[in-house]
């Protein structure tokens, strides 16, 4: 296990012992450099749930916290991320309508808001779909977004959102409607045009530039844990693996490494980054 004066955190990752690695892709995390990460939750397909109610997202994020706890045993430091997929919504209304759809998945998140005020969660996970939807589902999708908007504006906490490629700029002006400041929202998978909290794959190639300019952003892997794709989208080295890459390359600082993995979440989700 590699030591370093400052943290390495990845901002978005999965670890699933059911359908993955499990335990030993978060101990490849930590034997690379890495010392603290955000643990979100994923679609309530991995662990074999049709939700027809938003209270059975119950399950999912009960076994989300039980992982996060497991991790913790390594000795890496874990916050954890719950909410509803944004795919939860075609998923859903291919059997059920459109409303009733939008029902549970505002439900489940209401469900995944109570566990951040018990202080098990640290920030919510919403969006809208990624992939080409009918108007009327990407409608429903932003009034579910929105919803998760003002839930974590009546939190003061983050939210994490998994939407199309590209600024979403309109998140902006959704989030000031909800009360909440844009920064506090993080554009996971992002690209550096994003006006949010952009989190970046470690292995996008801005990321010297965006540390020479002192933008705020975060890391991440989007590691799925997966054995149908294994490795996919990067592998749960990559965070420290680059950091320390683009260090010793002097691409950029370990100023910029401290803001990247300690003061920019620190900002964003409001919780403490120390080793």
């Amino acid at each position: 296990m590699k030591s370093h004066k400052y943290p390495i955190t990845d901002d978005h990752i999965h670890i699933d012992p059911v359908n993955g690695r499990g335990l030993e892709a978060a101990k490849d995390f930590l034997r690379a450099g890495g010392t603290h990460l955000f643990l979100v939750t994923k679609p309530s397909s991995s662990f074999g749930v049709l939700p027809h109610t938003g209270d059975e997202f119950s399950l999912v994020y009960e076994k989300t916290i039980a992982i996060a706890d497991q991790i913790r045993a390594l000795g890496i430091t874990v916050f954890v991320i719950l909410g509803v997929h944004p795919a939860e919504m075609t998923r859903l209304s291919a059997t059920i309508p459109l409303s009733e759809t939008v029902a549970i998945m505002k439900r489940g998140l209401d469900i995944a808001a109570s566990y951040i005020g018990e202080g098990k969660a640290v920030a919510l996970k919403s969006g809208r779909p990624h992939y080409p939807v009918p108007d009327e589902v990407l409608s429903a999708s932003n009034e579910v977004l929105s919803h998760a908007l003002t839930l974590a504006a009546d939190l003061d906490c983050a939210v994490q959102i998994h939407a199309e490629t590209g600024p979403c700029s309109d998140v902006v002006g959704m989030a000031e409607q909800a009360g909440m400041p844009p920064q506090k929202v993080v554009k996971h998978y992002a690209t550096p045009d994003t006006p949010l909290t952009p989190s970046l794959l470690a292995s996008h190639p801005d990321i010297p530039h965006l540390a020479r300019l002192r933008r705020p952003f975060t890391m991440e892997t989007d590691y799925m844990d997966e054995n149908t794709r294994p490795g996919a989208v990067i592998g749960p080295k990559s965070v420290p693996r680059i950091t320390q890459k683009l260090i010793n390359e002097g691409l950029i600082s370990k100023d910029d490494a401290c803001r990247i993995h300690k003061e920019t979440p620190e900002m964003v989700y409001g919780v403490e980054i120390i080793l």
